[in-house]
């Protein structure tokens, strides 16, 4: 077993967040086709004066690391904003409930051994993910990881701030 970094989770209550994303099929090699989509998106709600209510994210709806990933860029936005959207962009709210968090000060390229971690920890201490196998995959109720500090703020990326959300089961 290699060794995994460190993690400090914490379980909170999240709110619904309603948000405006898009949503496509991606592999581990093209995966970086959804992030560039945050870009999109925040260059789409400046041009419409929307203020986003939060930070950026991407939201892992099925996973299946050996073929394909069907993965969200999302943007949260006020609740009571009234937006109407163009294909390829879709709305939606973000589910209300339990998540276990922890979060990333450092290289992006970490992740991987970080959410390795995080999940590692979360199978010794017995809690259970909103999950479902299906035939594609795992089917997450909303897995996410919210950047909080990346390349906008700060060219060094050793500082940029992830946080990783995973919703648990009720």
């Amino acid at each position: 077993m290699t060794s995994q970094p460190p993690v400090t989770p914490v379980i909170e209550e999240r709110p619904a967040q309603p948000y405006v994303g898009i949503r496509r099929p991606v592999t581990m090699e093209t995966i970086g086709d959804a992030a560039g989509a945050l870009s999109d998106l925040a260059d789409w709600l400046t041009a419409r004066e929307i203020t986003p209510a939060g930070p950026d994210f991407l939201r892992y709806h099925v996973i299946d690391m050996a073929r394909e990933l069907e993965v969200e860029a999302g943007v949260p936005v006020p609740a009571d904003a009234q937006i109407a959207v163009e294909t390829p962009m879709e709305t939606g709210v973000l589910p209300a409930g339990r998540y276990l968090t922890t979060t990333h000060v450092g290289d992006p390229d970490e992740l991987v051994a970080v959410t390795g971690a995080f999940l590692e920890w979360a199978e010794r201490n017995g809690l259970r993910w909103d999950v479902s196998d299906t035939g594609a995959g795992e089917r997450w109720g909303c897995r996410l990881e919210i950047y909080h500090l990346g390349p906008d703020d700060d060219p060094d990326r050793s500082t940029w701030k992830t946080q990783l959300a995973f919703r648990l089961a009720d």
